[in-house]
């Protein structure tokens, strides 16, 4: 039998990168090398997602071929390898930027106040060369490895700009005589070439810094997990062991105020658990005997012992991170426009700027060769192709990171720009509006002395009946003796039926009551009348000649779920609640929670076809649901939203998942996209007008105009601010509430 292997997602660091283009770069190399089904190159947190398979896959070679163009794929230890890396780089830039500055300086004052000095030429020569040179050398290393392969990207207008400037410096300042006898003066560019590296490189710096803080909502995740515990050894002692050495099934112990290790279940002891960090539920829950925790979440003030169910890379904190990782490191629809863009990007600049130096060559006077080749070195340094590339991973990033942050994750960037168009929201009934499991809603009695002496029987009763419903009485006269029974029988399709005391009791439904001629008095006739007309369940509980109370049991609509279908409205969303369940039921729950469109008694291809019907209208569809029996419905809608909470979330089928079973973060989620897509937007208009303006201007435009013309070492201001501007705009997300 041919079985189809088994493909593998995973997250690489890619080193080296400093620019959109780079990206393309590093993702062309890498989707040419076998086993490689896709692959996704994301500049803003120097990671490649890659899908392969195992048995094809060499990331050894993978590594080769990177390096070949000028960068590096860590492979091995990555996690620590790219944090150290990344502090080294930023160390080295630090380095870089400071000395570049202290050189600039002196060079920026010669050249604007004391350019008749004796010897400016050569002492401006010998400032210049360590930046341009020394400094500045990664962008000639790098340009040079994209050329061998035919490839341009940022260093290579760096490169080309600076280099041009200097060498142009360097022929003026030994050969003055060359323009003085064509009656022209020998201008020199050494601090053009020097202050635009020096305001690359503070660019770069601010970049990092920048996106170092788009990853923030990862490293507090992380955070979540203590390094050492306390574990439970065979004899009963204590022992501090490394995190890593926690094995399934060992016990461990958790302390008042500590971290919960792992996922578990409590064996031993009692305590309330804060899990805010992963549900964003604020209220503590109570953890006792077989009740389950989970890694990350802090302890209060009560401890326990635990079996550790779920260690390592399989607890729900790590699949989190996990899930976070990958979605911040995928591409929106709309990236993939862009690095397409900011591929041909580079050698269109680089022919404007040819074309800019003709036309001044040709039409500029006696000054054209000058002009000419001031205006090819700034629209080099202003078209950085930075902005542009950052403009939509960094919202991406941030965006995603604040979703974690507030127990919404979300699978990829298609999803976050897919819910920004949602029209119309499918609700499933039973475990997303309501609770999902029965619970009594009222009791009612004929008279306070009759339950004062009979509730212990009804207790008996249902304590040994095996219907569902019966739990739902159990658990709500949880903690009242039960009467002993001397008799007990089950009476199928009907109720029970068991005898205290030498007298017959029985509990049951109406046609019980009927069958055994029970009276049933007026005022619980009309109680029972009130509640079936809102869809509870009726039971009724009798001696042998009349009832004696009637118990309400629905499945209750959750806290928070008639909020959430009102913000949903007012966003502008249909709200639509899909059901198997009986109309009248369906019709109840709708009325309670506000929701206008019911369908009920739909088996689940029913429900797949209704959002089909919506799709064809040119709705855009979201399903929320628990993942598992609405699967087709979910994988029929647009964007599908499982709800769930701990271990039950369906990760793998859901677009999003809901940490928490309120219904109030679905409003949250839509509005996180919403939010996160207009910042994506924002960032490429700026990024494009930046462009759209810049290069005229660089290429000496306004200079027939106005007469002003732009000087390169504001063109490498400029560009930097630009890179800096669209990731603060992006960070302005993690500040706003959703």
């Amino acid at each position: 039998m041919d079985t189809k292997e088994q493909t593998v997602k995973q997250n690489f660091p890619v080193t080296g990168m400093s620019c959109a283009a780079c990206a393309g770069s590093v993702e062309s190399m890498l989707a040419a090398q076998p086993g490689i089904l896709s692959v996704a190159v994301n500049f803003a947190n120097s990671s490649a997602l890659v899908e392969y398979t195992p048995s094809a896959a060499n990331p050894a070679e993978w590594k080769k071929a990177i390096q070949s163009v000028g960068y590096d794929l860590l492979t091995d230890n990555m996690a620590e390898s790219l944090e150290d890396h990344q502090r080294a780089h930023y160390r080295s830039l630090k380095q870089k930027t400071l000395w570049a500055v202290v050189f600039s300086i002196p060079l920026v004052i010669i050249g604007m106040f004391w350019m008749d000095m004796p010897y400016a030429n050569y002492i401006m020569w010998a400032l210049s060369t360590p930046v341009v040179l020394v400094l500045g050398r990664q962008f000639f290393i790098n340009a040079w490895k994209q050329a061998r392969f035919g490839k341009a990207n940022m260093d290579t207008l760096v490169a080309l700009s600076t280099s041009i400037a200097y060498i142009f410096s360097v022929f003026n300042t030994l050969n003055p005589e060359f323009w003085h006898r064509r009656g022209l003066h020998a201008h020199v560019y050494f601090e053009a070439a020097a202050v635009v590296i020096a305001f690359i490189l503070l660019g770069k710096l601010l970049e990092e810094r920048a996106k170092a803080s788009t990853s923030s909502a990862i490293k507090k995740l992380m955070g979540l997990q203590p390094n050492t515990v306390t574990r439970i050894n065979g004899n009963g002692t204590e022992e501090v062991v490394p995190m890593a050495d926690v094995q399934v099934n060992d016990v461990l112990l958790v302390k008042p105020g500590e971290q919960v290790p792992v996922d578990g279940i409590v064996i031993q002891g009692r305590s309330y658990v804060d899990e805010s960090m992963i549900t964003g539920e604020p209220v503590a829950v109570a953890k006792e005997n077989g009740v389950d925790v989970f890694a990350g979440t802090l302890n209060q003030k009560g401890s326990f012992r635990f079996k550790a169910k779920q260690v390592g890379s399989d607890t729900l904190l790590a699949q989190i991170i996990r899930k976070v990782q990958e979605a911040q490191g995928s591409k929106a629809p709309v990236q993939k426009l862009v690095d397409k863009v900011a591929g041909i990007f580079v050698p269109v600049v680089i022919g404007i700027a040819l074309l800019a130096f003709g036309a001044w060559m040709i039409w500029g006077g006696e000054n054209g060769l000058t002009q000419g080749l001031l205006a090819l070195v700034t629209v080099l340094v202003i078209a950085c192709p930075c902005a542009l590339g950052l403009a939509t991973p960094t919202a991406i990033m941030v965006g995603m990171g604040k979703g974690a942050e507030n127990g919404i994750l979300i699978k990829d960037a298609e999803s976050l720009e897919k819910a920004y168009r949602i029209q119309a929201l499918i609700l499933d009934k039973t475990g997303t509006i309501t609770e999902g499991k029965p619970a009594v809603t009222g009791e009612s009695w004929s008279t306070e002395q009759e339950r004062l002496q009979y509730t212990g029987v009804l207790y008996a009763l249902e304590k040994e009946s095996e219907h569902p419903l019966a739990d739902a009485i159990v658990k709500h006269l949880d903690g009242i003796s039960p009467a002993a029974l001397q008799h007990f029988e089950s009476i199928t399709g009907r109720g029970v039926k068991g005898t205290s005391g030498n007298k017959t009791f029985y509990a049951g439904n109406r046609q019980l009551m009927d069958e055994q001629n029970i009276s049933v008095p007026a005022p619980l006739q009309k109680q029972s009348d009130t509640w079936l007309n809102s869809a509870h369940t009726v039971i009724w509980f009798a001696d042998a000649k009349q009832a004696l109370a009637v118990v309400a049991i629905a499945d209750k609509v959750k806290t928070g779920s008639a909020a959430a279908v009102k913000r949903l409205q007012d966003m502008g969303i249909e709200v639509y609640m899909l059901t198997g369940d009986n109309p009248r039921t369906a019709a109840a729950v709708a009325k309670e929670t506000g929701i206008r469109h019911v369908k009920a008694g739909l088996l689940p291809s029913g429900k797949a076809d209704f959002i089909r019907q919506l799709q064809q209208e040119g709705k855009t569809v979201a399903m929320v649901g628990d993942g598992i029996n609405d699967s087709h419905a979910l994988a029929q809608a647009d964007v599908s939203i499982a709800m769930g909470k701990g271990t039950d979330i369906a990760m793998d089928v859901a677009m999003m998942t809901l940490i928490s079973s309120d219904l109030q973060q679905i409003p949250k989620a839509i509005r996180l996209s919403r939010k996160t897509v207009r910042l994506i937007r924002q960032n490429l208009f700026w990024a494009f007008i930046y462009n759209v303006i810049g290069i005229p201007v660089a290429a000496g435009l306004l200079i027939p105009i106005t007469g002003f013309a732009l000087d390169p070492m504001l063109a490498g201001a400029a560009m930097a601010l630009s890179s800096v501007s669209v990731v603060s705009n992006s960070l302005r997300l993690k500040l706003s509430k959703i």
